[in-house]
């Protein structure tokens, strides 16, 4: 036996609650159109952007390149997201939501939202200080 207590570190308990987390609110998605956690995460990026490259993707969520395509490729095939190839660089295939795709973000925000404020609820007086703490954590780690 080691001393090492796994229920006691960090990494691990940020990870066991964002997968909780994150497990509470893809319900809805799964659910309603299908969708994976990839896709979700490709689908929200879009819905913050006009066309966005799977490269630029990749870079702000956190997933590789060809997880990014795989979830796009999917994404394309069910109609909610459109690719086009860049004219000036081949390479570089810019994505962007369909009206089905933005059809589907206008019915999921106000349920993130409302689920958003159930863990701000959850966590009462010192959530915004929580949060606070979780974004100096994130850029700290960047």
């Amino acid at each position: 036996m080691t001393d090492f207590n796994l229920d006691e570190f960090l990494p691990y308990k940020l990870s066991e609650l964002s997968r909780r987390v994150s497990g509470g609110f893809s319900k809805h998605y799964r659910e309603r159109y299908g969708i994976s956690v990839a896709e979700w995460r490709v689908v929200a990026h879009l819905s913050q952007e006009t066309a966005v490259s799977v490269r630029e993707i990749h870079n702000r969520v956190g997933m590789d390149k060809p997880k990014v395509s795989r979830a796009a490729s999917r994404l394309e095939a069910s109609g909610f997201v459109k690719k086009v190839v860049n004219e000036h660089d081949r390479r570089l295939v810019e994505l962007s939501l369909t009206p089905k795709g933005r059809a589907m973000i206008d019915t999921l925000a106000p349920i993130a939202a409302a689920y958003q404020d159930e863990l701000m609820a959850a966590l009462g007086e010192g959530a915004a200080a929580f949060v606070e703490k979780v974004d100096r954590l994130s850029a700290g780690l960047d």
